[in-house]
């Protein structure tokens, strides 16, 4: 296992979406900001806080495909997007656009959106109990 301080940002801040620090957020397990992004007690916490981010995006604003959810989880003024989509998409075996459930897609959708947010492998960097339990939080507080 590689140390922490020599990881990828997201993993270092246990925020393996990399979600942007917002003051008006405060999310379940957050400590603060290391200067752009959240940071989280637990890797849990991290995962738990994107898990309701994409839950939100389909509940609230009605994201219901792959480039919907990316478009707005990762828009393209700062990421290239449109790779994005096509990495999340290949790894849960969908097309960009093919409607999915976004609750029954939470570990893949994670796992692959940590990948490509840290780094390929970095997706194996937890467990499955991390992110079923990380899962079963979001799903749990919806």
């Amino acid at each position: 296992m590689i140390e922490k301080t020599k990881a990828p940002r997201g993993i270092r801040n246990n925020n393996p979406g990399n979600i942007e620090f917002n003051a008006r957020v405060q999310w379940e397990g957050q400590t603060g900001t290391d200067g752009r992004f959240a940071t989280f007690t637990r890797p849990e916490d991290g995962l738990r806080a994107v898990a309701k981010v994409l839950l939100n995006y389909q509940r609230k604003h009605g994201l219901n495909t792959v480039r919907e959810l990316l478009t707005r989880y990762a828009p393209a003024f700062e990421n290239d997007t449109g790779s994005y989509i096509d990495h999340v998409a290949a790894r849960i075996g969908v097309t960009p656009d093919t409607s999915i459930d976004v609750a029954a897609n939470l570990e893949p959708l994670l796992r692959a959106i940590v990948a490509h947010e840290n780094g390929h492998g970095w997706d194996e960097h937890y467990g499955t109990e991390t992110y079923r339990a990380a899962i079963q939080r979001a799903v749990g507080a919806a």
